[in-house]
């Protein structure tokens, strides 16, 4: 199933969809797969794969030591697209997030071709705006790929416009200036930046990340937003766990309350 269809087909119910982040290849490449499939059993509708990147110039501590774990066991591009690969066999919805770097060292073209072999139905870049991904647009266009990119408050109207107009699948609307990491409280500047992007296509979803840590925070957004991102909340579970156990049960609690949420939301 698309990523297009998850989100009409939450829309239809009333809710909004949850997308559970996690790095690929932590701590190992079994575990990370394991990990990810908890996530969905337990109610993420879609996984976020993230490729662990030495420079995560968005990512918070929890992301960047998950991260740094699966650079360290030798973790690299092509053993992602295995995990993607594994989990998306599993009948898991995968989109990707990836630093553009690592997608220009192996060849956008052929990285687009390997990630839709893989199964991953979308890819976000957090560090590439449409102006410099003309090479990514076509790519994507040819091998069907959604391409998610970034706005955030500070972003003027016209770069909203601009950027959900080369946005396919959803939009990811990063509701906090900073790194990425679970608060106390969701920025009240969610909601407005929400509705900027509305103003400039009522259609294309909208997902709303950074901060986003239990259940009642992800009611809370999901009255106003179509997807709930959460990742720091989730790499925590399993990586303050003393094993492998302990970290999927935690992994499946909180999957669990936050899809709760998503499908309850505070309106």
């Amino acid at each position: 199933m698309s990523i297009s269809e998850i989100f009409h087909k939450a829309r239809a119910e009333d809710r909004s969809v949850l997308i559970g982040c996690m790095p690929a290849g932590f701590p190992t490449v079994d575990d990370s797969i394991a990990s990810m499939i908890a996530m969905h059993e337990a109610g993420c509708d879609v996984v976020e794969v993230e490729l662990p990147y030495s420079d995560p110039v968005m990512d918070g501590p929890v992301i960047q030591k998950a991260s740094d774990i699966a650079l360290a066991a030798g973790v690299r591009t092509r053993d992602t697209l295995r995990i993607i690969e594994a989990v998306a066999n599993a009948g898991v919805p995968v989109v990707l997030m990836t630093y553009w770097n690592p997608v220009e060292k192996y060849g956008v073209n052929a990285f687009a071709r390997d990630l839709a072999a893989a199964g991953a139905t979308g890819m976000i870049t957090p560090d590439l705006i449409p102006d410099e991904a003309e090479e990514w647009l076509a790519a994507s266009d040819e091998q069907g790929i959604d391409r998610t990119f970034l706005v955030s408050p500070s972003s003027t109207d016209e770069r909203i416009a601009m950027t959900v107009a080369n946005c396919r699948g959803f939009v990811y609307a990063t509701a906090l200036m900073g790194v990425t990491g679970a608060r106390t409280s969701v920025s009240r500047q969610a909601p407005d930046l929400v509705e900027r992007i509305r103003q400039a296509d009522r259609d294309l979803p909208v997902g709303v990340g950074l901060g986003v840590g239990n259940g009642k925070q992800a009611a809370e957004v999901a009255g106003f937003a179509d997807g709930v991102i959460v990742g720091s909340a989730l790499i925590r579970c399993v990586l303050d766990a003393p094993d492998r156990e302990t970290g999927l049960s935690r992994l499946r609690a909180l999957s669990a309350e936050l899809s709760e949420g998503v499908r309850n939301p505070e309106k």
